[in-house]
């Protein structure tokens, strides 16, 4: 059976899962070029085939939904599951499924889930989850966005936070808010947050619950959107964070950083502890927080975790699919995604450039230049790990400096590192660890000044492992044997505030509107450069 899953909120996607096996996968904004895109209008039209079944999904159910519904029907044929009231469900099953766990917990932390009765939305949700389809929740919380409005007494009933107004990744947003950041781009608190001091603060947390009384919603940084913010902090947002005079942004974000984390860790223990059982997997939003996902497992050695890549609602298409598939078939083979590389569709690389071999790569990047690699299918998830890759040498003092302002990104955010599987302990401490192959967790540096162009300021750093059976690990070989060093700093082949490159076209053009010396195809052994090179 095909099923063909939409996600059409922001991050929208669709996906087909095939007898169980993921066949498709296509984010709208990587067609678009508009970051965080709805509505996957152009990822669409590379549908193929007979499809049976339609999974649609989304947090926020609006005008355009039964439109958009309306038209599938009668593009497809075939009948529309709604989901749209099962959003941690869609989260859960994707991580569930691709964790290759038989029995699992699964932590869903999130900012906006399901919408409920118009009165609140799901915050966190634990589930106890077995195959083939058995996902027992065990606790949820929900923050309300409406205190007018009574909400189902039987739903409130299992929360311990709805008559709150706050949420997890609500008190995070806080610091979000703060600098002038939309809600979804928690990830620039995260990399500020390290320049902040552990000084005295107000508690976020009280008596296992968000103290609502420190916070307040409004229309702080865009006019069609509400977000939180403290209410001692109102008239303090800022659009950049300056240089100089950063601690009171970094400190609050250092504290949001904290207090949510050590949140989570307590409610990981508490589940674990009352279950016994010690397989985890972590998803939705908050998921993609690399420290705090290194915090868990520093302090909890005895948990297997899995930390899904692809844990922004992105993936709920790829989730919702899963989750019909296996109601439609029980089967208990493990079919979850085993490789990041699964965004797009085929297709033939034009014949442009020049020669470009491994050596001249490696001589280039010895030269000091930046190096995109454009390979293959693209990474699904938002990190890249070498198929659409900006790549430097990590050895440079300064190679956050020049890589930020080629990608226009702000001054305190850090870049991280890939590196080969057999090199992993030689340069971090791996908390256990003999790989981190998606990049969901931050590793304390072991020399620093050896590698200082990667190393953030307080001696972490975000990792890739990788194998020589890939081209960036072939990178990593002849870069090592040359220079003695098996690390380069790896980043995202994009802008700011742009979807990453999808089609050859698009790596050009980035190339071309951009600082980046040089541009690689290595499939066809080709590469453009500057003509200052």
């Amino acid at each position: 059976m095909r099923i063909l899953g939409i996600s059409p909120a922001h991050d929208s996607s669709i996906a087909i899962v095939n007898d169980g096996k993921l066949e498709c996968f296509l984010k709208e904004e990587r067609y678009s070029r508009i970051k965080r895109d709805k509505l996957p209008w152009k990822a669409i039209e590379h549908v193929y085939g007979k499809i049976n079944k339609i999974v649609y999904t989304t947090p926020t159910v609006s005008t355009q939904d039964a439109m958009f519904k309306a038209i599938l029907q009668k593009k497809f044929a075939c009948p529309i599951i709604d989901m749209s009231d099962q959003h941690h469900l869609c989260h859960a099953s994707l991580a569930f499924y691709n964790s290759d766990f038989g029995k699992a917990l699964v932590f869903v932390i999130d900012r906006n889930g399901s919408v409920i009765n118009n009165v609140m939305r799901e915050a966190e949700t634990v589930y106890q989850v077995e195959y083939p389809y058995e996902f027992k929740t065990l606790h949820k919380n929900y923050w309300v966005f409406n205190r007018g409005a009574d909400a189902d007494s039987e739903t409130l009933k299992h929360s311990t936070t709805a008559d709150s107004y706050m949420s997890v990744v609500k008190v995070y947003e806080t610091a979000t808010t703060l600098i002038g950041q939309n809600p979804l781009e928690n990830g620039k608190t995260m990399g500020l947050a390290a320049y902040g001091k552990d000084t005295p603060y107000k508690q976020f947390f009280v008596d296992g619950r968000p103290n609502d009384t420190l916070f307040v919603h409004d229309y702080f940084v865009t006019p069609d959107q509400t977000t939180t913010l403290m209410r001692d902090h109102i008239g303090k947002v800022v659009s950049d964070v300056p240089e100089i005079d950063y601690e009171f942004y970094a400190n609050h974000a250092y504290q949001v950083q904290k207090q949510t984390q050590e949140y989570v860790l307590e409610m990981i223990k508490y589940w674990v502890n009352k279950t016994g059982i010690k397989d985890v997997c972590i998803t939705g939003g908050y998921a993609l927080n690399v420290v705090a996902n290194s915090f868990y497992v520093e302090n909890l050695p005895d948990v297997n975790f899995y930390f899904e890549p692809m844990a922004d609602d992105s993936g709920n298409s790829i989730g919702a699919a899963m989750y019909q598939s296996r109601l439609h078939s029980g089967s208990h083979i493990m079919y979850g995604v085993k490789t990041p590389f699964i965004h797009g569709v085929s297709s033939k690389l034009k014949d442009v450039g020049e020669v470009c071999l491994l050596d001249d790569v490696i001589n280039l990047l010895e030269q000091q230049k930046t190096v995109a690699i454009f390979s293959g299918f693209a990474e699904g998830g938002q990190r890249a790990l070498g198929n659409r890759s900006i790549l430097f040498d990590a050895r440079n003092p300064n190679a956050k400096d020049i890589v930020n302002k080629i990608k226009k990104r702000e001054w305190y955010r850090p870049f991280a590192a890939t590196v080969l599987e057999e090199d992993f302990e030689q340069y971090f401490y791996t908390l256990g660890l003999e790989k981190s192959a998606h990049m969901t967790m931050s590793f304390k540096v072991k020399n620093p000044d050896l590698i200082p162009g990667v190393v953030h300021v307080d001696n972490s750093c975000r990792v890739q492992t990788t194998t020589s059976h890939r081209t960036i690990g072939l990178v990593l070989e002849l870069f090592k044997k040359k220079t003695g060093c098996g690390i380069l700093l790896n980043t995202s082949f994009n802008m700011a505030g742009e979807p990453l490159v999808e089609t050859q076209e698009d790596a050009i053009n980035t190339f071309n509107n951009s600082d980046i010396d040089v541009l690689w195809f290595p499939e066809i052994g080709k590469c453009l450069k500057k003509d200052t090179l």
